[in-house]
């Protein structure tokens, strides 16, 4: 088992650049073959967390970790061994020098097909703030961000990937305006990018699905390859909220699609929105499990008896939650939401765009920012906070403190930080040193 103590002072040994992952010379003398293009590695002196270690007044102080080897072929996590007991012959190995090991991250919303990302600061002022506003300006501008869109998503793709991100949900305009055209140009980055980038798609009337007449779009790209069907706050924008989520309904069920609506409404019109959509998800179970709800900000306006019944209500039939973790007074109930067992996620929304310029894809940082705002900044809940970036909201140690990631047999999609443990990448959230997806670096900033 690795302290803090016995971590800092082998990073202090490896200062001036040796604590970057390097290849055995055993290895380069059995195994020529290219690191990236190879179906076999082995990383060794890779940091798991193995346990908790507890005061005595039973509390969390310590988090325990070990050096281990995993044996990756094909993508996927074949054996996970002590340092030196891994049995693989010829195969290439690479010395991760002790960093720490935690799940890859997932950016479950982010809008690359309309990003600035890649070209001149933008900080120009806007003609107004409502969604409406912004509406009449995309109609203005969409056309010239189409003409670079496939350049600047690919761009947006590696950012991700260098904060350790290996799976996006990305939302796509679907509009009058753009037509499918965003949508096409979006599914070719992430086409260009497949072997380094896992991706989902929503089909997002960003004009409204009643206020841009969007229906007949919305129909077509069902079509193409998506994954969601979207909605734009159903009474502010729509103006007719039963009508406006009937329709994005039907046609998530007409085509066997999933749904994720932005929701930016406040509770007096928000709450019913939710009601209605949870209304038509329990009578739909082809939707549980595969409907979200995004921002839902009016959530986070409602009296707790009332929220605790709603977040019931969406843990039974499958409805999760993503969020941008905001700050300000748009705070969100997420601590309520993990109590009744709700699916939450949360993602970039734009890097930088006319809507506003301070992304940095960074999904260490969402989790940093939930124990910042709940006051989570004990070992425990600090480490508790990953859970909001991963998969599944997996972490490395259960409520127990028992190893539950990774497992024999899951894919190979994980990132590499100098830390000494999870507890301690949230509250500081190191650089990412490497990132790797299907058992392939995808990212690294040495010589891995």
């Amino acid at each position: 088992m690795i302290n803090r103590k016995q971590f800092l002072g082998m990073t202090a040994a490896a200062a001036g650049g040796l604590f970057l992952p390097s290849i055995s010379s055993e290895a380069k003398a059995s195994n020529t073959r290219t690191y990236g293009k190879i179906n076999e590695l082995v990383l060794t002196n890779v940091l798991l967390e193995t346990g908790f270690d507890y005061n005595a007044q039973g509390q969390v102080w310590r988090t325990k970790t070990e050096l281990f080897e995993i044996y990756i072929a094909n993508g996927l996590i074949v054996s996970i061994e002590k340092n030196g007991n891994t049995k693989a012959d010829n195969v290439l190995r690479v010395d991760m020098r002790g960093m720490l090991m935690l799940p890859g991250f997932r950016d479950m919303h982010i809008h690359i097909d309309k990003t600035f990302y890649g070209e001149r600061w933008y900080g120009d002022p806007k003609p107004g703030r409502s969604v409406k506003d912004m509406i009449d300006l995309e109609r203005k501008i969409l056309p010239d961000l189409l003409v670079r869109s496939v350049e600047k998503a690919e761009m947006a793709i590696d950012l991700m990937n260098s904060q350790g991100t290996y799976f996006a949900r990305c939302q796509t305009n679907i509009d009058p305006t753009s037509g499918l055209k965003s949508l096409e140009n979006l599914k070719i980055a992430l086409d260009n990018k497949k072997n380094v980038m896992g991706s989902e798609i929503v089909a997002f009337p960003q004009h409204g699905i009643l206020y841009s007449d969007s229906e007949g779009l919305l129909r077509e790209a069902a079509q193409m390859g998506i994954d969601y069907i979207g909605g734009l706050d159903p009474t502010t924008v729509d103006a007719n909220m039963e009508k406006s989520l009937d329709v994005m309904v039907q046609i998530a069920l007409d085509y066997n699609k999933g749904i994720d609506i932005h929701l930016h409404e406040g509770a007096k019109t928000g709450i019913p929105a939710i009601k209605h959509i949870l209304k038509h998800v329990e009578a739909n179970k082809a939707l549980q499990g595969r409907t979200f709800i995004s921002h839902g900000f009016a959530l986070g306006q409602i009296e707790p008896k009332e929220l605790d019944e709603l977040s019931e209500q969406m843990s039974a039939n499958g409805v999760g939650v993503i969020s941008t973790v905001p700050l300000g007074r748009s705070m969100m109930p997420i601590p309520t939401f993990y109590k009744h067992n709700v699916s939450v996620m949360t993602g970039t929304d734009s890097i930088i765009d006319h809507w506003q310029p301070f992304g940095s894809c960074d999904m260490l940082e969402k989790a940093k920012h939930c124990a910042e705002l709940y006051g989570w900044t004990d070992e425990f809940r600090l480490s508790r906070a990953l859970q909001i970036a991963t998969k599944d909201q997996v972490l490395p140690l259960n409520e127990k403190g028992e190893r539950q990631w990774p497992k024999v047999g899951e894919s190979a999609d994980f990132v590499f930080v100098k830390a000494s443990c999870s507890a301690e990448a949230v509250a500081r959230t190191p650089v990412r040193e490497a990132t790797f997806y299907k058992g392939k670096k995808v990212y690294s900033r040495g010589n891995v």
